[in-house]
């Protein structure tokens, strides 16, 4: 759309002002004119209205701007068209008696790093942050969008910091409000973080989150030392439950133990089979927990609803040099790895588990620009994990980040992705106020 006094794209500036103060031109007529400009066909103006200040009203000669929008008539688009009035002053006390409901409605719209800056504009404001009402409004909108979440000590004080993807800006979370042990970032899930770590000689596992600044230190394990965990949270019931499986040093023996916060305890279930471990890496997805094994060769599973292990016969590809779980939507579960042979790097990979065959299935493959800038050297430390069928690369070394996004077969790099610190650890995150830590 071109404005009275823009430019347009030819360069012309319409001369309004200088029309008017010479009575050449009628305030109607103007109106007129920028109705015209819509017409978007190239036909020729007839009216007598449109050919005053004209220049020239030949098709052949005037350049025609196609703005005008769709199924809006003449009437309508000259409607739209008028002179755009000065901004109204808005009252305060008007705004200060906005309903609770309404208010809550647009906060619960407004993006949570963006909220979480409000809560000290009043005491208001901050309580409505709170209240159970607004919660339930968040708890409708749908979420803000992916984001990435790095946790890290400098030296001692825990900082976090959180990149936005809609909006491709870091925001600096305060983490003062945890206590001073030494812990480490499990990882995150509907809004939560789980974090373990050591008070003097006690193993703690803490839950919390970080928009509200609310948190909770669990209660000691049956078998209460340093264990591999994952947390899940359920949206619907407001819930979540972490998994404890082997020794973090790879002590087999101790139980599987699920902490479910609606009954605030942990209980003791199967004790994983005697495998052979390829990493602590763990995926969970359709309530099943993954973990890759050597021996026996494949998969090792954990059905939450029946508390049972049992192996999964899937060979890893050939050529493969590392590789992460990385869980999808539903009942999709990736591979991601380096192929290549005897440690010399070839490419980055990505396969689906077929469950019906038990069989990985190669669905991409990173191309060579963008191994190259991420993945230079073998020694390279690179981390992969990912959320509803986004699978993010990092790179610490060339401080890089890459989005594969599995349904639109699509890669990007992620712009103004850089990380603060080289023991940096790095998730996704999606920021919920309505996420609970009882």
């Amino acid at each position: 759309m071109v404005e009275v006094g823009q430019s347009s794209e030819s360069g012309f500036r319409l001369p309004y002002s200088r029309l008017v103060r010479n009575g050449a031109l009628r305030e109607e007529d103007s109106f007129q004119r920028q109705a015209t400009n819509f017409g978007g066909s190239g036909s020729r103006n007839t009216s007598p209205l449109g050919r005053i200040g004209s220049r020239n009203t030949s098709p052949s000669r005037q350049k025609v701007i196609k703005t005008k929008p769709r199924g809006l008539d003449e009437e309508t688009v000259a409607t739209f068209n008028k002179a755009v009035q000065p901004d109204v002053q808005m009252e305060d006390n008007i705004w200060a008696m906005l309903p609770e409901d309404l208010l809550n409605e647009i906060l619960a719209r407004v993006p949570p790093f963006m909220i979480f800056r409000l809560r000290s504009v009043c005491r208001r404001w901050n309580s409505i942050l709170q209240d159970n009402s607004f919660l339930k409004f968040h708890s409708q909108v749908p979420s803000h969008g992916p984001c990435l979440l790095t946790f890290w000590r400098n030296p001692q004080t825990p900082q976090c910091s959180v990149f936005s993807l809609p909006l491709k800006q870091w925001f600096r979370i305060p983490f003062t409000f945890l206590p001073l042990w030494a812990f480490w970032l499990v990882g995150s899930s509907g809004g939560l973080l789980c974090f373990s770590g050591v008070d003097g000689l006690t193993f703690k596992t803490l839950v919390c989150n970080p928009l509200t600044q609310s948190w909770r230190i669990l209660p000691s394990m049956h078998y209460n030392q340093q264990r591999q965990l994952i947390m899940v949270v359920d949206r619907m019931d407001r819930s979540f439950k972490v998994i404890a499986t082997s020794d973090i040093y790879g002590d087999k023996s101790l139980p599987t133990e699920v902490y479910d916060s609606k009954l605030s305890k942990w209980s003791l279930h199967q004790t994983m089979p005697a495998v052979n471990l390829c990493s602590s890496k763990m995926a969970f997805c359709d309530s099943r927990l993954y973990l890759e094994t050597l021996s026996p060769l494949g998969l090792m599973m954990y059905r939450l609803d029946t508390g049972q292990w049992e192996h999964i016969p899937a060979k890893f590809p050939r050529s493969l040099l590392d590789g992460y779980l990385v869980a999808g939507t539903q009942k999709r579960l990736f591979l991601v790895g380096r192929i290549g042979l005897y440690s010399n790097l070839q490419s980055m990979k990505i396969w689906e588990l077929d469950h019906t065959k038990i069989l990985w299935v190669e669905i991409s493959r990173m191309p060579p620009r963008y191994f190259r800038a991420l993945l230079r050297l073998s020694a390279e430390r690179f981390e992969c994990f990912g959320q509803d069928n986004l699978i993010c690369f990092t790179s610490w070394t060339q401080g890089k980040s890459l989005l594969y996004d599995v349904d639109k077969k699509a890669w990007s790099w992620i712009a103004g992705c850089a990380f603060q610190s080289y023991n940096s650890q790095v998730c996704f995150y999606e920021p919920r106020f309505d996420a609970s830590v009882c």
